[in-house]
C-alpha cells in the first residue's frame, strides 16, 4: 500500500497518521524507540500493513499480473501505487469519513504532517514539500497523477526504469485490479482495526 493507503489506514489519530508516514524512513530498533510510544504505534501499524499487503494472496494475484507484463521485481510497487490510484478513484466508499471528500482529507493529513514536521525523518521531511506542493494524494485519483507517480519512481530509484511503464501496465487491466483490491481492502482494514483496538 501506498501513502494513500496508508494514512487513511492510521484514522483520526495524529501520533497513528504521523508514525505510518514516519515508517517510510525508520529503520530499525534504535530508530523506532527514539519516538514516544505513541508515534512508534503508528510506525509498527505501517509494517503491520506492509507485511500483510506483502503476503496477502489477492494482492500477489495482483503482482503476479504485472510480472506477466514486463514489470518483474518492480509488479509490486507498480500494485502499491495502482492500489491507491482504486482507493482515491472511490475514496467516498473507503473512507471512514464518507461525508469527508478526497480533496479534503488530503488537506488535512498535509495540515498535520506540517505541523508535525519535525518528528519526520530528513529524507521524508524532503519529499513531504513536494508531496503536499504537488497535492499527490488528490492526483493519486487520475490515471495522469497514477503514472507521474510511477515516472517519478522510475527517474529517482536507480535501476527501476520499467517503473515509467507502469502506469500503462495497471490502467490496461484496471477492471481485474479493481476487483482484487475490493477483495482485499475489507482484510486489510479488518487487521489494521484489530491491532488498533488491542
Amino acid at each position: 500500500m501506498n501513502f494513500l493507503a496508508h494514512l487513511l489506514l492510521s484514522g483520526p489519530n495524529d501520533d497513528l497518521i504521523v508514525g505510518n508516514f514516519a515508517a517510510e524512513a525508520v529503520r530499525g530498533r534504535a530508530a523506532l524507540e527514539a519516538y514516544p510510544a505513541a508515534v512508534q504505534r503508528g510506525i509498527r501499524l505501517h509494517r503491520l500493513i506492509d507485511s500483510f499487503t506483502d503476503n496477502h494472496p489477492v494482492v500477489r494475484r495482483s503482482t503476479a499480473r504485472l510480472r506477466e507484463q514486463g514489470l518483474g521485481k518492480w509488479a509490486g510497487v507498480v500494485a502499491d501505487v495502482g492500489y491507491d490510484h482504486l482507493l482515491a478513484r472511490d475514496f467516498a466508499r473507503y473512507t471512514y469519513r464518507p461525508q469527508e471528500p478526497l480533496a479534503a482529507f488530503s488537506q488535512r493529513m498535509y495540515t498535520i504532517l506540517q505541523a508535525r514536521h519535525n518528528e519526520l525523518p530528513e529524507r521524508l521531511q524532503h519529499m513531504f514539500r513536494y508531496m503536499r506542493e504537488g497535492d499527490w494524494l488528490t492526483g493519486y485519483a487520475q490515471p495522469e497523477g497514477l503514472a507521474r507517480a510511477l515516472d517519478g519512481l522510475s527517474r529517482r530509484v536507480p535501476g527501476a526504469e520499467v517503473l515509467a511503464t507502469g502506469g500503462a501496465a495497471f490502467l490496461a487491466e484496471r477492471p481485474a485490479y479493481e476487483m482484487d483490491f475490493e477483495e482485499f481492502w475489507p482484510e486489510v482494514r479488518a487487521a489494521v482495526d484489530e491491532l488498533i483496538n488491542t
